[in-house]
């Protein structure tokens, strides 16, 4: 995972005073076999089972509505590959999961999902690149 932890180092220099926190549970796997199936990708049956359990455990752990008493806004970053982040992503707009690898991420890309107050969740950008320049833009 030497790119997310790349990233996080080079963020985490322009947030002083931002805690940083590694967790496991956002590693890059197979969260799903999806569907329809693809003939570019296919793992292990088991690495499914393995990785998707602990995709499932992030998604339950980090995405979910803010304590009634909170006042203010509260913003998290997350620093992960594509493939959590696409399922992340279906979980929470409360599409099929299995449909993940139909969107499509490119590296260093940056996505913004707004879980509001009341539970409702925003897709507010998937996979923007529109800061970076185009010869430095890649998916694998």
């Amino acid at each position: 995972m030497t790119r997310a932890i790349e990233t996080t180092d080079i963020i985490s220099k322009h947030l002083p005073g931002v805690s940083k926190v590694s967790t496991d549970l956002l590693r890059e796997g197979a969260p799903i076999e999806p569907d329809p199936p693809v003939s570019h990708w296919k793992p292990e049956a088991v690495q499914y089972y393995e990785d998707g359990a602990r995709i499932e455990a992030a998604f339950r752990n980090y995405i979910h509505r803010a304590d009634a008493k909170q006042q203010e806004d509260s913003y998290e970053i997350f620093i992960c590959h594509a493939n959590v982040i696409r399922y992340i992503v279906c979980r929470a707009l409360q599409f099929p999961p299995e449909g993940w690898l139909r969107l499509s991420l490119n590296n260093g890309s940056i996505t913004h999902l707004v879980v509001r107050p009341d539970g409702r969740v925003a897709l507010r950008a998937l996979g923007d690149t529109g800061f970076m320049p185009p010869d430095k833009i890649s998916r694998s």
